[in-house]
């Protein structure tokens, strides 16, 4: 733990930006765990998709191990395999004996692929609302304990909108709704998407909220893996991950300090994974605490020197 003892009359601003990556973004919670066993501060955290869902956990409920044990217990959940997203997963060790597993998955996603014809998503507005509320209550998002936003994105006007305030599990769901697979949430006259189409790491939010240190959480896809172009949807995910990875690129420019767990080479719905997503989670933030306290001290000094300067003037 870092030692802030003589600086502690100096009030900083310390914001997390959690980023989206389905499954990646699961990440999140292993960091968290960490920094909180740590007693490393934090004021507020935006969260765009899955970052969205682990960090509003984390704001409602104050603990990360309470929010690692939801999550397991709903991915362990019939409800989970019903909804089928690990169908989505792409095989990363494919072996001979996998074939027919292959040929099966291959089978549900054309027919998953055949209702987007006649309705906007593969999963219905009951289905997701289901995955919701049964997992907890409803609850303002202005009363939660840490201040927390969500990331969406407005099918119409194309804007990135923060919810910052009314239901906590309409803000979830909107940030969360991946385009074809949820159904678009309608909310204030915005129709709105997953939040990383528009914003794939919520970097600039936070530090537009004042934040004097800023603190990124980066699980995006690698791009610098080659996927076998073979037919149109594959096309269309690696064209998605280039624009996310660009966008992506450009917001980490405001961070004071990116966190990057190494889940970059994981499929966005490999769910299955959890509990090494998470440990990854856990050992990125273990590397990044001693440089998290060094910059924690030299803002805090910066900022004293000036209040001090002030006064002085």
């Amino acid at each position: 733990m870092g030692n802030l003892t003589n600086l502690s009359d100096v009030p900083l601003k310390i914001g997390l930006a959690l980023g989206g990556g389905g499954a990646r973004g699961l990440a999140h919670i292993g960091v968290l765990k960490v920094l909180q066993s740590d007693h490393f501060p934090f004021h507020c955290i935006v969260g765009s998709s899955m970052g969205a869902i682990v960090g509003g956990l984390f704001s409602r409920f104050g603990s990360a191990q309470a929010v690692e044990e939801k999550v397991v217990r709903f991915f362990e959940s019939p409800l989970f395999k019903h909804i089928g997203l690990q169908a989505f997963a792409k095989t990363e060790n494919e072996s001979p004996h996998d074939r027919l597993d292959h040929v099966l998955t291959n089978l549900k996603l054309r027919l998953s692929f055949m209702r987007v014809f006649r309705q906007p998503s593969l999963l219905s507005e009951g289905e997701v609302q289901e995955m919701f509320t049964s997992q907890m209550d409803d609850t303002p998002l202005e009363t939660l304990p840490l201040r927390f936003g969500a990331v969406a994105t407005d099918l119409l006007s194309g804007r990135e909108i923060v919810l910052w305030q009314g239901s906590f599990l309409r803000a979830l769901q909107a940030s969360s709704a991946i385009p074809g697979i949820f159904p678009p949430v309608k909310h204030n006259g915005y129709l709105l998407i997953d939040g990383g189409a528009s914003d794939s790491i919520p970097v600039e939010v936070v530090d537009h909220l004042g934040a004097d240190l800023v603190i990124g959480i980066n699980v995006t896809k690698c791009i610098r893996q080659r996927p076998k172009l073979t037919n149109a949807l594959r096309i269309l995910y690696r064209a998605d991950e280039i624009a996310t990875w660009h966008l992506t690129q450009e917001r980490l420019r405001a961070a004071d300090f990116v966190v990057k767990p190494r889940v970059n080479r994981i499929s966005w719905a490999n769910f299955k994974r959890y509990r090494d997503i998470i440990r990854r989670g856990e050992e990125a933030a273990r590397e990044a605490l001693p440089h998290l306290w060094t910059l924690l001290e030299k803002k805090t000094l910066d900022k004293q020197n000036g209040i001090l300067d002030r006064v002085v003037d």
